[in-house]
């Protein structure tokens, strides 16, 4: 039998949805959207294809995000869309089916970590098992969880932040907070709809933050045109938004981001501090590729700060790790529950 247990660690993301599959690395890498049929509710696209359509679709289809701030908005739209990545990481005719382990915001409630394993459940896994994701972003990082030393992780997607101090396996302190790209990509298009009067979307802002985006203001300052739509005219224009623009419309995000940090390390037990001043804050997830994020979070806490290798990856790559060695990670897993 052991020859047919089917794996599969998902990265369950406000953004993206990363799967990963032991042995063969990560399979699965595209947006967390989904095309739904107004009329008879069917999925039309999911992932890359589905993401293509937001902003523009007609009235009759609806490209929506199933998750809000890391955690399910929509039950029925994240189940369909976890069935669709489950498929289709393991392709063709499967007789046995899959242990699922999905990663999941470290402050999720019992009711919606609840929802997460339904979904799952409802999608075909056999068993699903739920981790947390400072954990995972710290062991996809190589971040030797299980030492008695302690380690510091913020991991910012596009729906939350996870910071959290890790010792012997498990969260010693930690904050999450609903602030991520999502977030940055709404400042921007609020800050250039009131300084140039010009209304632009969120797939725009989100060029704009990764084109130019800073968290601090920079001595070269990058510029990009921007098409959108006037605010008085109605009619298309095109305009030059600058990195300052950027910094300027995010200032308030990245105050609280930086709270948060600050509040963790409060929290921190004093020998777990002399640590992580040692070794630094790791950064990961996507939106921790900001340019000068790390600077930012290292000049407003002192606390050196890095980001980790391939960001993105870590999470669904820790997901992938504790899956292949189950046993082993079963305190971190279990104490989630």
């Amino acid at each position: 039998m052991a020859l047919f247990l089917k794996k599969v660690g998902i990265d369950l993301g406000t953004t993206n949805v990363l799967v990963y599959v032991p042995k063969r690395g990560i399979v699965i890498n595209e947006p967390s959207v989904v095309a739904i049929s107004k009329e008879d509710g069917k999925v039309l696209a999911v992932g890359h294809d589905a993401k293509d359509m937001i902003g523009r679709t007609p009235d009759s289809i609806v490209a929506q995000r199933p998750l809000k701030d890391g955690v399910i908005a929509n039950y029925r739209t994240t189940e369909a869309m976890l069935r669709y990545f489950i498929n289709k990481a393991l392709g063709g005719v499967r007789l046995f089916r899959a242990e699922v382990m999905i990663a999941v915001p470290g402050g999720i409630t019992s009711t919606e970590r609840r929802a997460v394993i339904d979904a799952a459940m409802a999608a075909g896994a056999r068993a699903a098992y739920i981790i947390k994701e400072p954990i995972v972003a710290a062991i996809g990082a190589d971040i030797p969880i299980g030492s008695a030393s302690g380690h510091m992780i913020i991991d910012i997607g596009g729906g939350t932040a996870e910071i959290a101090v890790l010792s012997l396996g498990g969260i010693v302190a930690s904050g999450s907070v609903r602030i991520g790209g999502n977030k940055f990509d709404a400042a921007i298009a609020e800050h250039v709809r009131k300084k140039y009067n010009l209304a632009v979307g969120e797939r725009t802002a989100e060029e704009i933050k990764i084109e130019i985006g800073s968290a601090m203001y920079v001595d070269r300052n990058m510029t990009m045109e921007v098409k959108g739509r006037d605010m008085i005219s109605g009619l298309p224009r095109t305009i030059t938004v600058s990195s300052h623009d950027v910094t300027d419309a995010i200032q308030v995000e990245l105050e609280g981001l930086i709270q948060a940090v600050k509040e963790v390390l409060h929290k921190t037990p004093p020998e777990l501090s002399a640590d992580v001043m040692d070794k630094g804050m790791i950064l990961s997830g996507g939106s921790s590729l900001l340019r000068n994020l790390e600077e930012l979070f290292a000049q407003a806490t002192g606390v050196p700060a890095y980001v980790a290798e391939e960001p993105l990856l870590c999470v669904a790559k820790g997901t992938g790790i504790a899956l292949e060695n189950l046993e082993s990670y079963k305190r971190s897993i279990l104490a989630t529950r």
